[in-house]
């Protein structure tokens, strides 16, 4: 499985919905297989917000690229 599949399967599955900016970063970093990388990357590009579900995070990220 690439590393996209593991973590949006990641968003999908561990982390609590709703969910502000700071619920999302904190069930990302609490994950052990996630590349700090990818961990540092989302911290830079996850604006502040209300999350719904993983799509709601998926389109604030995009908008950011």
């Amino acid at each position: 499985m690439s590393t996209l599949a593991k973590e949006l399967e990641h968003l999908k599955n561990h982390v609590t919905y709703p969910a502000d900016r700071n619920g999302v970063l904190s069930a990302c970093n609490a994950m052990m297989d996630v590349p700090q990388d990818d961990k540092d990357w989302l911290s830079r590009t996850l604006p502040e917000g209300q999350y719904h579900g993983p799509d709601e995070v998926l389109k604030a990220v995009l908008k950011r690229l």
